[in-house]
């Protein structure tokens, strides 16, 4: 193996354990893709996050025998969606999945994340997507995530949790914590009489200036990555 690669494999299963000891996901719903090169390598089906050891970490090709992959354990039963957006979408690095609770109760009531924040720019448009429902683990779910992700860098899935893209796997954490804060807050507000909502122009001023703010794909900017945590959890 070489060491960019057990590199990265080292920072899924750190990032995986920080995921669940923040509280942004719990026990075995969670899980992790990373892109390396031609290969997705995803965290394994069922596996506690702190018996992980690099090897565990299953890779599977982007192109070529679909669903293929090799390890000593199986891949994420979710295998199909984070494979399928990153061969749709050749500029995701990673893919976050959890069932952080705010996000979870908004996707239960089918509910997508208006522009109640100017964070919401960061995920592409006036709303975060909520894609219907489908069982997991379904062509299905990743063609309605697919769908949700147009345009998107993150979306909810009815009935389930969230997805968050990004170039890197610092980049998808960062996102998949600004939309568990969003959807906290819209919940909160709507107990209070509901959001008072931006503008397309408001957004899109914001979205330019992110060019200089946050968590940064260029090598030569500064970036804030989640830190990852010794405590354990659980990947689906």
């Amino acid at each position: 193996m070489k060491k960019d690669e057990l590199k990265l494999r080292e920072e899924i299963i750190a990032q995986a354990r920080w995921m669940n000891a923040s509280g942004l996901n719990q026990g075995t719903s969670g899980n992790i893709s990373a892109r390396h090169g031609d290969t997705m390598l995803i965290t394994p089906s069922a596996t506690a996050y702190d018996a992980l050891e690099p090897e565990m970490i299953a890779a599977m090709p982007l192109e070529g025998d679909y669903g293929a992959w090799e390890g000593p354990l199986k891949p994420s039963t979710e295998w199909r969606f984070h494979l399928d957006i990153q061969r749709a979408k050749p500029e995701v690095g990673a893919v976050v999945h959890t069932h952080s609770t705010y996000a979870t109760v908004l996707a239960i009531a089918g509910k997508s994340v208006p522009a109640c924040h100017y964070m919401i720019a960061a995920f592409g448009g006036m709303e975060i997507r909520c894609a219907p429902y489908a069982t997991f683990g379904t062509k299905a779910l990743s063609d309605h995530a697919l769908t949700a992700l147009d345009g998107r860098t993150g979306c909810l899935l009815a009935n389930h949790g969230m997805i968050a893209t990004g170039a890197s796997l610092a980049k998808a954490m960062w996102l998949a914590v600004e939309l568990e804060t969003i959807a906290k807050q819209y919940y909160m507000s709507l107990l209070i009489g509901g959001p008072n909502l931006l503008s397309e122009a408001a957004i899109a001023d914001t979205a330019k200036s992110f060019g200089s703010y946050g968590l940064q794909d260029d090598a030569g900017k500064a970036k804030k990555p989640a830190k990852a945590s010794a405590k354990a959890g659980k990947g689906k």
